[in-house]
């Protein structure tokens, strides 16, 4: 019986289109998950900043390596041609996930891009953590960032973020809006900055779980600023589909970056798999296809063009490998 096969439509075309792009990764602690640690997966996001120190500290170079690889040839099986992926950097780690990138690029040099990127798990206004900011800055491809690290002094992060990147020429990936509620204006905050920075089309969102926690005419000033910011975004769908129910009221939504507005005002999205078989995600596959189903189901999108360009192009743009 011939039916219209919407799936393979999708994966034919991505493949056309250069390939899958995954723009947001942890690749230096996937398949992390291991008989000690596994205890903390139940824990909230702010404690497992600091739960993987352990795990740090007796990680080799190779055990650091070993787990990119395993990650780099997942990715390799989908048809993945570029990565953007963070990677630790702070007391914790040291340089072990510098020295462990490095050798993964030298390694599959011709088959996969990668643009490497500083996770500041410890914040970057610290003083120890703004030493190992800074080192890592050397180092990586695209300056990363956590404003929620340093709690009540986002701005402050920010600015340290953005005068960094624009100082060294290199684009910024910053996490924000994680945790579904409307307490959390981090996009709107970032956008602003953007523009303050003069850093506009440089600077990339990760996740914006929380701006769907708003009202609609808020959410629609977000996605105006971003378009002036001309700030991207990157989407994660597994990654926060399991946010747990509480009592607070919000506009009804799913647990999912709101994509399907923001490309009605013209931003660019882009998709990542997030965390791999660790205590973040310890189911999480790391899988392109399970995330941009996710999004398709979870937003009721369907436009197979917007669907493609969110997979390959936008992610290219997102890691500035294409203007």
């Amino acid at each position: 019986m011939d039916y219209l096969d919407l799936k393979q439509q999708i994966l034919e075309k991505i493949k056309a289109n250069g390939g899958w792009v995954n723009a947001h990764a942890h690749f230096d602690r996937a398949y992390s998950l291991n008989d000690q640690n596994v205890q903390y997966i139940y824990k909230s996001l702010q404690e497992k900043w600091d739960l993987n120190d352990e795990l740090k500290k007796n990680s080799s170079v190779d055990d650091v390596y070993n787990r990119m690889v395993l990650a780099t040839e997942h990715m390799l099986e989908q048809g993945v041609t570029a990565v953007g992926t963070f990677i630790d950097i702070d007391e914790a780690i040291e340089d072990k996930a510098i020295q462990a990138a490095q050798k993964l690029r030298d390694t599959y040099k011709g088959q996969i891009e990668f643009k490497f990127i500083n996770q500041v798990l410890k914040g970057v206004l610290d003083p120890e953590a703004k030493k190992w900011f800074d080192l890592g800055t050397q180092f990586v491809d695209i300056i990363g960032g956590l404003p929620g690290k340093d709690v009540g002094r986002e701005a402050e992060h920010i600015d340290v973020l953005l005068s960094t990147a624009k100082k060294m020429n290199k684009m910024a990936h910053i996490h924000v809006d994680q945790l579904n509620t409307p307490k959390e204006t981090e996009t709107m905050l970032l956008a602003q900055k953007t523009i303050e920075h003069g850093m506009q089309g440089k600077v990339a969102g990760i996740h914006g779980i929380s701006i769907a926690a708003h009202p609609k005419e808020y959410r629609d000033n977000i996605y105006k600023t971003m378009k002036e910011a001309d700030v991207m975004m990157v989407a994660c769908p597994v990654g926060w589909i399991d946010h747990k129910r509480n009592e607070e009221l919000l506009p009804f939504h799913n647990a999912l970056t709101p994509v399907d507005e923001m490309l009605e005002h013209g931003i660019t999205v882009a998709l990542g798999t997030d965390n791999i078989i660790d205590i973040y995600k310890p189911f999480g596959s790391g899988t392109l296809w399970t995330e941009l189903k996710f999004l398709l189901e979870g937003l009721h999108l369907y436009d197979i063009d917007a669907l493609v360009n969110i997979a390959t192009v936008n992610g290219r743009k997102v890691l500035g490998l294409v203007n």
